[in-house]
């Protein structure tokens, strides 16, 4: 009788596992159709309100000079040969200085760190890079490429590559989130870590389903999931969607920010504009689904997080939920009137915070909230 109680009980854990994959992938393909139909409206009604210019975009052929501005560092390449990839980054200060590295997020590149290469290369020897799929980086073409255990290990080959097995890692957006699974798998080789905009993967994942206005938010996320027609969209009209990203009312660069310049949005329309650009920005999503949750949560290193208030992409209450996984100091700054794009919008202040967390404990060889 025990025997039968038990495969029955094991049987009803194996169905009601089945039932939740089974609701996880209809809310992910469900949400997807949705989101495909009103991408297919805004660019129906594109068509009629500018039937010529819908379909008008171009190459740009020629990198803006902020790209080869000097006072940022120097332009290097590196081959991996375990992956056989090419990475560019750009480096400044330096060598044997303690190494500071980026990782941006989407759709950016390695010049969304332009103000903190400036600022932090006194100290530090720091480095930009351009992520697998960006930039001047290869960009593989299968989106197996892009999974999370792949784009980890490209950080730990990098900090390698560069002569260090430390270093104080700084990552926003999608940047953020390898700098957290970087921090989990790889606590050694993470002095200091420093996150802009982007919550520990775990409570992203368990915040979103549990809150629908996160879900709504983040609805880009299935929208990505299909193949070309993201790209299609964020290129029609002149790469128009791409440059409402950071310069519209409800997502852009705040009132009080420091807006993008005519030359810096040329640099962004350079980069993305090129031939199989903007597919290896998103095959980041189109993984992201079977990648979580995650097996290891824990972070070991200090964590800076910061946080701009008016982030359009992602709700606030998800960045003091980091701490439960934080087993060292943690700080968190919210920075007001700040949008997503925190390190462009408010460097001033971001450097500011990222100078006291770096100050902070200098002497001691333990942390403890």
């Amino acid at each position: 009788m025990a025997r039968v109680l038990n495969n029955l009980l094991l049987f009803t854990i194996r169905l009601t596992l089945k039932i939740r994959v089974l609701g996880y992938w209809s809310l992910i393909y469900g949400y997807c159709a949705l989101c495909t139909a009103v991408a297919l409206l805004k660019l129906w009604w594109s068509i009629i309100l500018r039937p010529s210019a819908t379909f008008q975009w171009g190459i740009r052929e020629t990198p803006p000079a902020c790209l080869n501005d000097t006072s940022l560092g120097t332009h290097c390449y590196v081959r991996i040969k375990e992956s056989g990839l090419r990475f560019h980054y750009v480096a400044a200060g330096e060598r044997g200085k303690p190494l500071m590295l980026f990782l941006h997020g989407f759709p950016e590149f390695w010049f969304s760190w332009r103000h903190q290469l400036r600022e932090f290369k006194s100290e530090f020897r720091v480095v930009a890079i351009d992520m697998r799929g960006y930039g001047e980086s290869d960009l593989p073409s299968s989106t197996e490429s892009y999974r999370f255990d792949y784009l980890v290990t490209d950080v730990k080959d990098i900090v390698e590559y560069l002569g260090y097995n430390r270093c104080h890692l700084v990552g926003h957006d999608w940047g953020g989130t390898i700098a957290w699974l970087f921090a989990i798998h790889y606590p050694e080789m993470v002095t200091k870590l420093i996150v802009l905009n982007c919550p520990h993967p775990s409570v992203f994942s368990d915040y979103a389903l549990r809150h629908p206005s996160q879900l709504l938010k983040s609805s880009y996320f299935f929208f990505f999931q299909l193949s070309r027609f993201p790209e299609l969209m964020l290129s029609i009209n002149d790469f128009k969607a791409l440059k409402g990203l950071f310069t519209s009312r409800s997502t852009g660069i705040g009132r009080k920010g420091r807006w993008l310049t005519a030359e810096d949005m040329e640099a962004y329309l350079y980069a993305f504009s090129q031939p199989g650009a903007l597919t290896g920005a998103l095959n980041y999503y189109r993984n992201v689904f079977s990648s979580l949750p995650l097996s290891q949560n824990d972070v070991k290193s200090p964590v800076l997080l910061l946080w701009g208030e008016r982030d359009a992409f992602l709700e606030q209450e998800m960045a003091e939920a980091c701490r439960v996984y934080i087993r060292n100091h943690f700080r968190l700054n919210i920075i007001s009137g700040a949008s997503h794009w925190l390190q462009q919008d408010q460097p001033d202040i971001v450097n500011t915070l990222i100078w006291t967390f770096l100050k902070e404990g200098e002497g001691r060889k333990t942390y403890r909230n």
